[in-house]
């Protein structure tokens, strides 16, 4: 009876205070004594009988004078606690700590963005649980392709030379069923049967053709993808030229009518929280995985291709070069200043391609024999998978003010990758 006598003094003090400068003086006085009255039974420690009164004659004052405060529906009560709730987390999300999700690979291994788990056969693929429980733990989202007809399965591909690509179009999709999306429509062929999936628009396809049709004694496990020309190459008996640029490449697997073309999962990528607060008393410093916008990189690479509009998204990087620093890459190392850089794990384990990190790669703004001196209010920004990654070798530097604020904790997926940022 006291908690609940507590609960109505607090709705007094708000219909109160709400409502008092439209309130007549004898209204505003009966309020007051209700409210006096119920107080300070509750300070006598009252007994439930005396309490009781108490709250039926505050209730019946706050009828008369509680307006739209009383009596209150419970969905406006929902209304309210959620505004506020709202208010109070897009304060924080604004000022405090950003919640961002990795979009693509080009700060893997450090951070992944979506990647392939690809699946031999049908056998291999999870049960119902288990694709409920992968679902949950890791953003899993399956893709099956099967065959239409028996036969070879052969994948265009386009650009035969240092680089290769799967052709692909941009189709409309949702996500989640309601929220409309850009994805990426693919097409393999069966005996020259068609076979079509989509896929998210920053999701690398490549990757799960190279886990699905390449022998891993081959090629790379490095990038984060695959460089298809590197396998395909010395093997141009297994291309077929065809028109418009696109030739077919038979994989030389054949597969009956039913069984499974393709069979894999997209994993989610990293997500994090973002410290927004840090670099307003501190300098960003070099090593730092740091959240950027693009709104004002001026390149050619940050132009919607379409429409020519500037890109306004957030990106990851790591901090290379800070204003003054000349940076250089020679082999696979990165530089700073004449000396090897310094700073993160990564910088070393790129230099010695240690476990997947490919090593940087000599291009664009830091081609081979060619440094770079950063500008003020600039920074320099690379992404730790140097071959699958666009950055500031490409479209140049970051301008200081549009620095977000740096990652602190991965808070999904529930894997090994859980936990503080690297």
């Amino acid at each position: 009876m006291r908690a609940t006598a507590a609960n109505w003094l607090e709705l007094a003090d708000k219909a109160y205070h709400y409502r008092r400068d439209v309130l007549t003086e004898a209204e505003r006085t009966a309020l007051q004594l209700a409210t006096a009255s119920l107080r300070r039974q509750l300070r006598e420690k009252s007994d439930a009988g005396k309490i009781k009164l108490g709250i039926e004659e505050l209730e019946g004052v706050l009828r008369r004078t509680g307006g739209t405060h009383y009596p209150k529906s419970g969905w406006m009560e929902n209304v309210e606690f959620f505004l506020v709730a709202a208010i109070v987390i897009l304060g924080v999300r604004m000022y405090f700590v950003q919640p961002f999700k990795i979009p693509t690979n080009s700060m893997w291994p450090s951070y992944n963005g979506m990647t392939p788990e690809v699946f031999a056969s049908k056998a291999d693929e999870p049960n119902g649980a288990g694709r409920a429980l992968r679902l949950v733990a890791m953003g899993a989202r399956p893709r099956t392709l099967d065959a239409p007809v028996d036969g070879e399965i052969s994948i265009p591909v386009m650009g035969y030379g240092d680089r290769v690509a799967i052709p692909f179009r941009e189709v409309a999709g949702r996500n989640w069923f309601i929220f409309p999306a850009k994805l990426k429509e693919y097409t393999l062929f069966v005996d020259q049967r068609p076979v079509t999936l989509t896929v998210p628009i920053d999701f690398d396809f490549e990757w799960v053709i190279r886990d699905a049709f390449l022998p891993k004694t081959e090629v790379s496990q490095q990038s984060g993808g695959v460089d298809l020309a590197s396998y395909l190459k010395p093997r141009r008996s297994t291309i077929i030229e065809t028109q418009n640029g696109v030739s077919l490449w038979k994989t030389g697997k054949h597969v009956r009518r039913g069984e499974r073309v393709l069979s894999f999962d997209i994993l989610t990528g990293d997500q994090l929280f973002v410290d927004r607060v840090s670099y307003h008393f501190v300098r960003p410093q070099v090593g730092d995985g740091f959240v950027f916008r693009t709104d004002h990189i001026d390149s050619p690479s940050m132009k919607n291709r379409t429409t020519g509009q500037q890109l306004e998204q957030y990106y990851i990087k790591r901090l290379a070069g800070t204003p003054g620093d000349t940076l250089e890459i020679r082999g696979t190392g990165l530089y700073r200043n004449g000396a090897p850089i310094t700073g993160s794990k990564a910088f070393g384990r790129n230099a010695t391609q240690e476990g997947n990190y490919p090593g940087y790669q000599a291009t664009g703004l830091l081609a081979e024999g060619q440094t770079y001196t950063v500008p003020a209010d600039s920074y320099i920004a690379l992404g730790d998978n140097s071959a699958n990654s666009q950055d500031s070798r490409y479209w140049g530097t970051v301008p200081a003010k549009d620095v977000v604020g740096r990652p602190l904790f991965i808070y999904y997926t529930f894997t090994r990758r859980w936990g503080v940022a690297p």
